[in-house]
């Protein structure tokens, strides 16, 4: 088992249910629906990939290889990227900010990190210990 994985993955787990609440009971009363809808995107897509990240913290021991290392890091990055990126976008949206084209940018590098996590995965299950 990767204990770091793990213990990334149970903060981020919790930091997802905190987000989760916050939109759901405060982030509906000062953002437009579409805003809230951009951040509850984040949310999920963060829990999602924090279930991932869980799977690759408890099968790293019985597939010991550079691949499942590789799938673990991408899916934080992914996390930080895509839903940290729909994050800073909603909260430029409330703010009023022009500068919310720089955080779309981003949005599509994190998607690129959990598809290449999978991928990664898939190679790390496919290929016992090399």
């Amino acid at each position: 088992m990767n204990k770091s994985f793990l213990s990334v993955a149970a903060l981020l787990g919790a930091l997802s249910v905190v987000l989760g609440a916050f939109a759901a009971h405060k982030l509906k009363q000062i953002a437009a629906v579409e805003t809230v809808a951009v951040f509850e995107t984040g949310v999920r897509y963060q829990f999602y990939h924090v279930f991932a990240l869980l799977i690759v913290a408890l099968l790293s021991e019985k597939f010991s290889n550079r691949w499942m290392i590789w799938a673990g890091n991408c899916f934080i990055t992914g996390i930080i990227l895509f839903s940290g990126s729909l994050y800073l976008l909603t909260a430029l949206k409330i703010a009023e900010s022009t500068h919310g084209q720089l955080a779309g940018v981003i949005t599509p590098v994190g998607g690129l990190f959990f598809i290449a996590g999978w991928i990664f995965l898939w190679l790390g299950v496919s290929q016992k210990n090399k």
